[in-house]
Parts: C-alpha cells; structure tokens; sequence
C-alpha cells in the first residue's frame, strides 16, 4: 500500500510539473502576439520538446500503476482522470505552439488588426485554465465548476472576433493574411477554453463522483 501511495504521488508530481510547462507555454505564446516578441516565441517551440516527454512519461506511470497495482475505487478514478488530464494538457502544448507560429507570421506584416481583441479573449481562456488546474491541486469542485461557466463566454468571444475579422477582410484585401492568422488564434484560445472545461469536469468526477459531460447531470 505504501508503494502504491508514493506511486499516485509520483504521478500528481509530474502532472504539476506539466501543468507549469503548459501555463508556461500558453503565456508565452500570447505575449508573442501581443507584444510581438520573437524570443517568447522560440521559448513555446523549445517547451515543447519538454512537454512531450513529460506526455509520455506520465502515460507509462499511470499503465505501470493500472498493470502492476490493481487500484480500486478513488485511486482508480485518480489514474483516470490523470491520463484524462495529461492528454488535455498535450494538446494545450500543442495549441501554444500554434499561436506561436501564427506570431511569427504576424511579425512579416503590420500592427495588429484594430478592435480585435485578442488580450482580451486571452485573459478569459488563461484564467479557465488556471482554475482547472487549481481546481486539480486542490481537489476544489466549486473552482471546477467556475471553469464550466466561464466556456460560453468565450465562445460568444470568438464568435464576435471572426465577425469582425471578416469585415475588416472584405473591406481590405491586404487584411486577409493577418485575417487569416488572427483567426486561427482566436480559434486556438477557443479550444483552450474547451480543454480547461474537459480538465474541469475530469476533476468533478474523480473528487465527487458526478459525470457532467453533455450536461449528464446539473452543474
């Protein structure tokens, strides 16, 4: 019992140690369109290679531990919800690394598109994953289920950002490049919002037992 338990911990170590990598990564690429800094950029691209590593390692903890221990109950859930988390936090890798390149790509060209608020929107998307992840250390519900109500402001954000995107693209043919790359960003801190809720839900269901995916049940 006692090698199982430095085992979970070994896992929740790693995955908070992710967690800063990831935080690390999605900040750094919006300060690289924001301020449009290069060096933040090439900070996100060399993150990466951290990041997957650390994707692997903690997949092999978490088989090592479902193979070798037989956990049960909450330590079960634990696992589950670690690999849940873990594949989530790749992907939030994945999408800084994309907001990246898209900076890089605005670098070529002119100022930001005016009135698109991508500080904003960036803000919103930041703060949901914060929470998530406080939420995972903290095993707080509530925080969890503060994460799953801020997803539809975001969305509405999005939605507004690419309406006014296309207008400034119909109205001048040169926007439609920077258009195109601040669409797509807009779209990545979209789907950053979506992992935090996915990280979210995960930690309703390992700290109370409830599945709210799909509205399964009230949150």
């Amino acid at each position: 019992m006692e090698h199982l338990r430095e085992e979970l911990d070994e896992l929740n170590n790693q995955l908070l140690e992710m967690s800063c990598l990831v935080v690390s990564s999605i900040s750094q690429s919006v300060n690289a369109v924001i301020n449009r800094d290069k060096e933040a950029a090439e900070t996100v691209f060399q993150n990466e290679i951290q990041i997957d590593q650390l994707e692997i390692l903690i997949d092999n903890l978490a088989f090592q531990l479902l193979a070798l221990q037989q956990p049960v109950a909450v330590d079960l859930r634990f696992i589950t919800m670690s690999m849940k988390i873990n594949n989530n936090l790749e992907r939030m890798g994945d999408i800084a690394v994309n907001i990246a390149q898209r900076a890089l790509s605005l670098l070529k060209m002119g100022p930001l598109m005016p009135q698109i608020d991508i500080p904003h929107m960036a803000r919103l998307a930041q703060d949901m994953m914060s929470d998530s992840i406080n939420a995972f250390v903290h095993r707080d519900p509530d925080l969890a289920k503060t994460v799953l109500k801020s997803d539809d402001a975001v969305d509405n954000l999005r939605d507004q950002m690419y309406n006014e995107i296309l207008k400034f693209m119909e109205a001048d043919p040169s926007m439609i490049h920077p258009g195109i790359d601040h669409i797509f960003i807009a779209r990545g801190l979209e789907r950053l919002a979506d992992h935090a809720t996915n990280i979210a839900e995960d930690v309703l269901f390992f700290v109370q037992g409830i599945d709210v995916r799909h509205h399964a049940q009230p949150i």
